[in-house]
């Protein structure tokens, strides 16, 4: 019977109403009595790390979540995480950035609805992350939510209030989960050499989206606090320069300076092709600029504060940033 830790960390599936909404209050030990049927197929420890709603949590939290990952690696057959969903997909990007090449998995999950309402999904959800921590050769990280398993760099919480809240953007779910059963579409990507962990982040990271009447000398603002800037753009990609809204300029002068600036998407699908329009064609030479192709927001901003913690050389970091992690990015032909 396989051993399996379950890493509390708080949000709705552990909260209780505190006469000032929902705060997040059980131990890890109450939610396992929840789902005593786990106990049929595996054998389940807990150990809580932190007990706070996710807009709450930093990056400094995923580098708690790691050690404790690395701290029982040989002891456990996989990993179950449970975590608030409002920034559950941030979590798992940057997990998947920060544990490379595990042979083992690791399942982040959360719910909706508390787990002590009498109709809620916190059941369903911690079962079936049990159940593929437990599934014969499943190696990564994934996010499960409503019987389907996302790759990390994948998922996108797209609803604020109903079951069905996450969806694998991009790229098609992992595995789907009923009665019991996992559903595998993929097989692990498990190189020799095994896992490989980080212990650092940046977030020196911004995230611009744009709306139209934007004053562009905000990039001045923001460029002289953080090492990247994202800009979250329309359509396939580009940055506005007509008039006296020019965003182009700035954009030239942050690459002047060598801060890099990535033009994703406020699209959900599809990702951005900045080689369609003059609004983008005229910003893909400067040499510091990036975009973002399919990747989610969520995983452009997770993957560059873990190369701005791990990578000095910038260049070297708009290579690794196009390299592909955990199925973040469809390889450029």
């Amino acid at each position: 019977m396989k051993r399996i830790l379950l890493i509390a960390t708080g949000g709705t599936i552990a909260s209780k109403e505190s006469g000032e909404g929902l705060s997040p209050a059980l131990e890890p030990d109450v939610l396992l009595e929840a789902v005593p049927d786990i106990r049929k197929f595996c054998q389940p420890d807990a150990v809580q790390i932190l007990n706070i709603d996710s807009t709450n949590l930093q990056p400094e939290n995923w580098i708690q979540m790691v050690q404790v990952i690395r701290d029982n690696y040989e002891r456990y057959d996989g990993f179950v995480i449970t975590h608030g969903t409002d920034t559950m997909a941030y979590t798992a990007s940057a997990l998947s950035y920060l544990i490379q090449n595990p042979d083992k998995p690791v399942v982040l999950t959360g719910s909706q609805k508390p787990i002590g309402y009498g109709i809620s999904d916190a059941k369903k959800n911690l079962t079936d992350s049990f159940v593929l921590a437990c599934e014969e050769g499943m190696a990564g990280v994934y996010l499960v939510f409503d019987g389907k398993a996302i790759f990390g760099t994948r998922a996108r919480k797209i609803k604020s209030k109903s079951y069905d809240a996450f969806e694998s953007v991009n790229h098609p779910a992992a595995a789907l989960i009923y009665d019991g059963r996992v559903v595998r579409y993929f097989a692990p990507q498990v190189r020799p050499g095994g896992p490989v962990f980080y212990d650092r982040v940046r977030p020196s990271v911004f995230l611009l989206k744009l709306i139209p009447g934007m004053d562009p000398d905000i990039l001045e603002y923001v460029g002289a606090r953080y090492d990247v800037i994202v800009i979250e753009s329309y359509g396939v990609g580009g940055v506005p320069f007509v008039d006296r809204r020019n965003f182009l300029t700035e954009v030239e002068k942050l690459a002047g300076q060598g801060k890099i600036v990535v033009v994703t998407t406020q699209v959900l699908f599809e990702g951005s092709d900045m080689g369609v329009y003059a609004v983008g064609k005229k910003v893909l030479d400067f040499p510091t600029l990036l975009q973002s192709h399919d990747m989610t927001v969520e995983a452009v901003v997770t993957k560059l504060m873990w190369l701005l913690g791990n990578v000095k050389d910038a260049k070297e970091i708009r290579r690794l940033f196009y390299e592909p992690v955990n199925r973040d990015l469809y390889p450029e032909k």
